[in-house]
Protein backbone atom coordinates (compact mmCIF):
# COMPACT_ATOMS: atom_id res chain seq x y z
CA UNK A 1 0.00 0.00 0.00
CA UNK A 2 1.28 3.43 -0.95
CA UNK A 3 1.26 6.20 1.60
CA UNK A 4 0.47 9.76 0.54
CA UNK A 5 1.99 12.56 2.51
CA UNK A 6 0.17 15.91 2.49
CA UNK A 7 1.93 18.96 3.83
CA UNK A 8 -0.38 21.71 5.06
CA UNK A 9 0.97 25.19 5.57
CA UNK A 10 -1.14 27.53 7.58
CA UNK A 11 -1.01 31.16 6.56
CA UNK A 12 -3.07 33.90 7.99
CA UNK A 13 -4.12 36.77 5.74
CA UNK A 14 -5.46 39.97 7.11
CA UNK A 15 -7.28 42.58 5.17
CA UNK A 16 -7.50 46.09 6.46
CA UNK A 17 -9.88 48.69 5.21
CA UNK A 18 -9.94 52.36 5.77
CA UNK A 19 -12.40 53.66 8.34
CA UNK A 20 -15.84 53.78 6.82
CA UNK A 21 -14.67 51.33 4.17
CA UNK A 22 -16.76 48.98 2.20
CA UNK A 23 -18.40 49.23 -1.17
CA UNK A 24 -19.17 52.92 -0.82
CA UNK A 25 -15.82 54.02 0.58
CA UNK A 26 -14.96 55.93 -2.59
CA UNK A 27 -17.92 58.26 -2.15
CA UNK A 28 -17.10 61.60 -0.59
CA UNK A 29 -19.45 64.37 0.45
CA UNK A 30 -18.65 67.35 -1.75
CA UNK A 31 -20.38 70.57 -0.75
CA UNK A 32 -17.61 72.69 -2.25
CA UNK A 33 -19.10 72.31 -5.72
CA UNK A 34 -22.29 74.01 -4.59
CA UNK A 35 -20.32 77.10 -3.59
CA UNK A 36 -19.21 77.62 -7.20
CA UNK A 37 -21.26 79.40 -9.87
CA UNK A 38 -22.20 76.16 -11.73
CA UNK A 39 -23.20 74.57 -8.41
CA UNK A 40 -25.37 77.52 -7.45
CA UNK A 41 -26.99 77.42 -10.90
CA UNK A 42 -27.76 73.72 -10.40
CA UNK A 43 -29.47 74.49 -7.07
CA UNK A 44 -31.44 77.31 -8.76
CA UNK A 45 -32.54 74.86 -11.49
CA UNK A 46 -33.71 72.46 -8.78
CA UNK A 47 -35.68 75.12 -6.88
CA UNK A 48 -37.23 76.60 -10.02
CA UNK A 49 -38.18 73.08 -11.09
CA UNK A 50 -40.11 72.62 -7.85
CA UNK A 51 -41.93 75.91 -8.43
CA UNK A 52 -42.75 74.99 -12.05
CA UNK A 53 -44.15 71.63 -10.96
CA UNK A 54 -46.22 73.19 -8.19
CA UNK A 55 -47.68 75.96 -10.36
CA UNK A 56 -48.55 73.81 -13.38
CA UNK A 57 -50.10 70.86 -11.54
CA UNK A 58 -52.59 69.46 -12.39
CA UNK A 59 -52.52 69.61 -16.18
CA UNK A 60 -55.85 70.87 -17.48
CA UNK A 61 -54.79 71.15 -21.13
CA UNK A 62 -52.26 69.39 -23.35
CA UNK A 63 -49.85 72.34 -23.32
CA UNK A 64 -49.59 72.04 -19.56
CA UNK A 65 -49.14 68.27 -19.84
CA UNK A 66 -46.13 68.85 -22.10
CA UNK A 67 -44.82 71.55 -19.76
CA UNK A 68 -45.12 69.16 -16.81
CA UNK A 69 -43.43 66.38 -18.80
CA UNK A 70 -40.44 68.65 -19.47
CA UNK A 71 -40.40 69.90 -15.88
CA UNK A 72 -40.50 66.38 -14.41
CA UNK A 73 -37.86 64.90 -16.74
CA UNK A 74 -35.44 67.80 -16.24
CA UNK A 75 -36.14 67.84 -12.50
CA UNK A 76 -35.21 64.15 -12.21
CA UNK A 77 -32.08 64.66 -14.32
CA UNK A 78 -31.08 67.66 -12.19
CA UNK A 79 -31.55 65.64 -9.00
CA UNK A 80 -29.33 62.89 -10.42
CA UNK A 81 -26.60 65.42 -11.30
CA UNK A 82 -26.89 67.01 -7.86
CA UNK A 83 -26.37 63.61 -6.23
CA UNK A 84 -23.48 62.86 -8.60
CA UNK A 85 -21.74 66.05 -7.50
CA UNK A 86 -22.75 65.91 -3.83
CA UNK A 87 -21.56 62.33 -3.33
CA UNK A 88 -18.58 62.57 -5.68
CA UNK A 89 -19.94 59.72 -7.80
CA UNK A 90 -18.20 61.01 -10.93
CA UNK A 91 -14.82 60.70 -9.25
CA UNK A 92 -15.63 57.36 -7.59
CA UNK A 93 -16.64 55.57 -10.78
CA UNK A 94 -13.79 54.48 -12.99
CA UNK A 95 -15.71 54.58 -16.24
CA UNK A 96 -14.35 56.02 -19.44
CA UNK A 97 -17.07 58.65 -19.61
CA UNK A 98 -16.50 62.29 -20.38
CA UNK A 99 -18.77 63.53 -17.59
CA UNK A 100 -18.55 67.19 -18.54
CA UNK A 101 -19.59 66.50 -22.13
CA UNK A 102 -22.38 64.18 -20.96
CA UNK A 103 -23.74 66.83 -18.62
CA UNK A 104 -23.31 69.48 -21.33
CA UNK A 105 -25.48 67.47 -23.75
CA UNK A 106 -28.04 66.74 -21.01
CA UNK A 107 -28.28 70.38 -19.96
CA UNK A 108 -28.38 71.57 -23.58
CA UNK A 109 -31.34 69.30 -24.32
CA UNK A 110 -33.05 70.49 -21.13
CA UNK A 111 -32.52 74.10 -22.24
CA UNK A 112 -34.18 73.51 -25.62
CA UNK A 113 -37.05 71.57 -24.05
CA UNK A 114 -37.68 74.25 -21.43
CA UNK A 115 -37.68 76.93 -24.15
CA UNK A 116 -40.32 75.06 -26.13
CA UNK A 117 -42.32 74.22 -23.00
CA UNK A 118 -42.53 77.74 -21.57
CA UNK A 119 -43.40 79.24 -24.98
CA UNK A 120 -46.17 76.68 -25.53
CA UNK A 121 -47.43 77.09 -21.94
CA UNK A 122 -47.62 80.88 -22.13
CA UNK A 123 -49.02 80.93 -25.67
CA UNK A 124 -51.79 78.48 -24.88
CA UNK A 125 -52.82 79.93 -21.52
CA UNK A 126 -52.71 83.54 -22.73
CA UNK A 127 -55.54 82.71 -25.14
CA UNK A 128 -57.80 81.77 -22.21
CA UNK A 129 -59.82 84.21 -20.15
CA UNK A 130 -58.20 85.35 -16.92
CA UNK A 131 -61.35 84.08 -15.19
CA UNK A 132 -60.54 80.50 -16.30
CA UNK A 133 -59.78 78.05 -13.52
CA UNK A 134 -56.01 77.66 -13.14
CA UNK A 135 -55.19 80.64 -15.34
CA UNK A 136 -53.01 82.50 -12.83
CA UNK A 137 -51.02 79.50 -11.64
CA UNK A 138 -50.38 78.28 -15.18
CA UNK A 139 -49.22 81.71 -16.35
CA UNK A 140 -46.92 81.76 -13.31
CA UNK A 141 -45.68 78.29 -14.27
CA UNK A 142 -44.83 79.59 -17.74
CA UNK A 143 -42.96 82.58 -16.30
CA UNK A 144 -41.01 80.35 -13.91
CA UNK A 145 -40.39 78.07 -16.90
CA UNK A 146 -38.79 81.09 -18.60
CA UNK A 147 -36.59 81.63 -15.54
CA UNK A 148 -35.65 77.95 -15.49
CA UNK A 149 -34.86 78.11 -19.21
CA UNK A 150 -32.45 80.95 -18.44
CA UNK A 151 -30.91 78.94 -15.58
CA UNK A 152 -30.41 75.92 -17.84
CA UNK A 153 -28.99 78.16 -20.58
CA UNK A 154 -26.48 79.58 -18.08
CA UNK A 155 -25.62 76.06 -16.94
CA UNK A 156 -25.12 74.99 -20.55
CA UNK A 157 -22.85 77.97 -21.16
CA UNK A 158 -20.64 77.20 -18.15
CA UNK A 159 -20.47 73.52 -19.12
CA UNK A 160 -19.49 74.56 -22.65
CA UNK A 161 -16.65 76.67 -21.26
CA UNK A 162 -15.54 73.80 -19.04
CA UNK A 163 -15.71 71.34 -21.94
CA UNK A 164 -13.71 73.67 -24.19
CA UNK A 165 -11.01 73.98 -21.52
CA UNK A 166 -10.45 70.23 -21.82
CA UNK A 167 -11.97 69.10 -18.52
CA UNK A 168 -13.43 65.58 -18.46
CA UNK A 169 -14.40 65.12 -14.80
Amino acid sequence: MVETVITVERTQTTQTTAPGGGGLSALRINIGYFQTVPGIIKIVQFLLGIICLACASPAYISATAFFLFVAVVTFIATILWIFAYFLGIREALNFAINWIFTEFINTGIATVLYFIAFVVQLAKWSSYSSASYGYGSNIAAGVFGLFNFLAYAAGTYFLYLEHKSGATI
